[in-house]
């Protein structure tokens, strides 16, 4: 068994034995999402914010060797401080960071099994992976969304990275048998934009009304995830002709540099960040603390459920 190699927190396994909400949240953001001290700051607030709304906290993150569903804040400063120096992890690493007993940083795709490997049903993030732009021909596709295919766990996010191919990453959930959820709209948020032009499967309007939903999808014995699209705070909102300029440039530059495979994403989240004087970073953070609380709130309502 897998679980052979998981640690969770005490507070963590406490609440999950007991069936109060928890919601999961993942790494990399710590070590490649943003720089030290922003990191680890953003990594507190955020489990300070789904406190806040009702549930306990769970950063994700692969520690010595361990699978760790629960960190300590010293654990949140060690990844911060250490940054790209850890691996980024997906599925594939999982065997070779745990025998050779690295330290990895999670993405969707492994917080979202640890979580499961946990008994954590409700995961928060950013925005998830997806088909890449030019993928027709490169097949550059994120792992994250074959975990959504065949993992049971919900994804809150602002919706996919605007630097993707949004309409073939919407087919190919929709192949996978996903359900891509907008709560309060019926269009795709892009990230930075509450725009993108893309249509989701259906609009729900509250966190019960989420819940409800998922546990149905549960009930069914459904094989895979949800997708819940969140869109990032009016407030906070990047221009989408700006944002979009800014995205057409990054991506360019990197076909130029040759840059490929798991270090696109990074590249292109850091060129945008310069070619928009650092507003994307503000707004990133900003959807963030937005997913976190709603996911808390889901997680409140379904444990009800369950009740």
């Amino acid at each position: 068994m897998l679980n052979r190699y998981l640690d969770i927190n005490p507070e963590v396994e406490a609440a999950v034995k007991e069936g109060r909400p928890v919601v999961a949240l993942e790494s990399t953001i710590i070590s490649h999402g943003m720089p030290y001290p922003q990191n680890v700051e953003t990594a507190l607030n955020v489990e300070r914010i789904v406190r806040e709304n009702g549930a306990v906290p769970a950063t994700v993150a692969i520690l010595g060797g361990r699978l760790k569903a629960g960190l300590t804040a010293d654990e949140i400063e060690y990844l911060g401080k250490t940054g790209t120096a850890v691996t980024k992890a997906s599925r594939r690493d999982l065997p070779v960071i745990v025998s050779k007993k690295m330290d990895g940083a999670t993405t969707v795709t492994t917080t979202m099994i640890i979580a499961h490997m946990a008994g954590i049903s409700i995961f928060a993030t950013g925005g998830i992976g997806g088909v890449h732009r030019g993928a027709e021909t490169t097949m550059d596709i994120s792992a994250d969304l074959e975990e959504l295919a065949n993992t049971p766990v919900m994804v809150v996010c602002a919706g996919a990275k605007s630097i993707l191919d949004l309409g073939l990453t919407l087919e190919y959930l929709e192949t996978h048998g996903v359900p891509v959820i907008g709560y309060g709209t019926k269009e795709l948020p892009a990230f930075y934009t509450r725009k993108s032009g893309f249509s989701v499967d259906y609009e729900l309007d509250t966190p019960g009304e989420l819940a409800a939903a998922f546990k149905v999808q549960r009930d069914l014995g459904m094989k895979g995830g949800m997708l819940v699209t969140n869109p990032i705070p009016e407030e906070y909102s990047m221009d989408f002709d700006t944002i979009n300029k800014a995205i057409d440039e990054a991506v360019a530059e990197s076909v130029k540099r040759g840059i490929k495979g798991k270090a696109t994403t990074p590249y292109l989240l850091a060129k945008i960040k310069d070619l928009t004087g650092g507003d994307s970073l503000d707004s990133n953070i900003r959807l963030v603390y937005n997913n976190a609380a709603l996911a808390a709130k889901t997680a409140a309502a379904y444990c009800e459920m369950l009740k």
